[in-house]
């Protein structure tokens, strides 16, 4: 393959995920050198109006008002979902059994149930060569990547302690109008599935361990709002007197874990008597006011700790056991050349934004489907998330009490 072989890209959605993919798939081959070359050939939307300005504005060569009718088109390499969760199972079976490649967006889907047909049809599909990933672009942020290094490399030790928060506040108006993404039939879950998802993936990832069990609480603090309103953002401002829905989904999700050992353990630690699992607490809001974009991550394990925040993304933290009791942690300005992607970007000290993220998943991506190798994470490892997904919520359901997450380890 040459740099010039086209990889036909279809997307279906141009909201919120798709003008953040459509910006990624437009941006990777100019920074990067890439094996296949991204065309943006189609994008899909029910409304003609819409699809067409969508198209115009983020610069797709034409435009489907059906998913089938993108499926169909022998010009269309890939498939790129991002809809919202409860059509997921449906375009990508149908997209893998079509011959097309699959970036689908998190969670992989509504339930377990539909989670397992998407992977055993992923796992059909890649036997003839065509590939799928689901699109936690957390991964992809730079200082974060740098964390699973240090955690590969041994810099941590045994993990003991995770800690994990993705904080927002874009709901906390009682009148923000009711959305697709506050309907479970549309969305699945709220806050536990819409971002809880990114902590528990990242979690697992660079600790290379999986939640075997969880106990769990979830909240929902303001049960009906406005049906119409005007959105801003993500949120918004309804009508004071417009007619109200119901809110079905968590406003807030909060639970504790503990992992199976995996493979990043980093032994046993002193005398090899101590248990390999690290123990976890999870939280996800979207009330957290003052908080845009909290995603947040910590480890403390035996010889060492890191310590993330999405909104400093730039930065990691890093203590090392071994340095002066008193010096505590030390900051990692994550822009140098030798970091994950970085290099590919702006000089030392200019730092990378949300939009980059998106950009390196497209890379991993591309470069996977042109080596005929498995992408990262695959539908597999985010059917696993889904897993943990449906024992919080089976925990929280059941006054809270200690649920084991299917095919895990118990670990008590």
């Amino acid at each position: 393959m040459t740099e010039s072989t086209p990889l036909r890209v279809g997307m279906v959605g141009h909201a919120f995920m798709g003008a953040a993919l459509s910006h990624a798939w437009r941006t990777a081959p100019r920074f990067f050198d890439l094996p296949l070359a991204p065309r943006l050939t189609a994008v899909a939307g029910r409304d003609p109006e819409r699809v067409a300005a969508a198209a115009a504005k983020l610069g797709w060569e034409s435009i489907e008002t059906d998913w089938r009718r993108l499926i169909d088109r022998d010009d269309i390499d890939l498939i790129d979902i991002c809809t919202p969760g409860n059509t997921h199972a449906e375009i990508a079976i149908a997209a893998l059994e079509a011959g097309k490649h699959v970036l689908c967006e998190k969670p992989l889907a509504n339930s377990v149930a539909e989670a397992e047909r998407m992977t055993a049809a992923a796992d059909s599909a890649a036997a003839r060569g065509v590939h799928s990933m689901c699109g936690f672009s957390y991964r992809r942020t730079p200082a974060l990547a740098l964390a699973k290094r240090f955690v590969d490399e041994g810099a941590l030790g045994q993990i003991r302690h995770v800690r994990a928060q993705y904080l927002q506040d874009w709901l906390t108006d009682g009148n923000a109008p009711l959305t697709w993404r506050l309907d479970k039939s549309k969305s699945g879950s709220g806050s536990l599935g819409d971002i809880g998802a990114h902590s528990i993936d990242a979690a697992q990832w660079i600790t290379g361990q999986s939640i075997a069990g969880v106990s769990a609480l979830l909240e929902t603090f303001v049960r009906e709002r406005p049906i119409a309103g005007e959105l801003v953002g993500l949120g918004g401002h309804g009508g004071v007197d417009a007619p109200r829905g119901p809110v079905t989904v968590d406003d807030a999700a909060i639970f504790t874990a503990r992992f199976d050992g995996g493979t990043g353990s980093g032994g046993t630690g002193s005398g090899g008597t101590e248990s390999s699992g690290a123990i976890g607490v999870f939280e996800a809001t979207r009330f957290a006011l003052g908080r845009k974009n909290a995603m947040r991550l910590e480890l403390n394990g035996t010889k060492g700790s890191l310590a993330f925040d999405f909104e400093d993304m730039n930065s990691l933290w890093f203590y090392d056991a071994d340095d002066e009791p008193n010096a505590g942690f030390r900051r990692i300005q994550v822009t140098e050349p030798e970091h994950p992607y970085t290099g590919h970007w702006w000089p030392v000290g200019h730092g990378l934004g949300y939009e980059h993220g998106f950009t390196h998943q497209v890379v991993d991506l591309v470069e996977a489907i042109a080596a005929g190798k498995q992408p990262t994470p695959s539908f597999a490892d985010a059917l696993q998330v889904q897993c943990v997904l449906e024992a919080v919520e089976a925990s929280a359901a059941d006054e809270s009490r200690w649920t084991k997450v299917p095919g895990g380890w118990d670990g008590r």
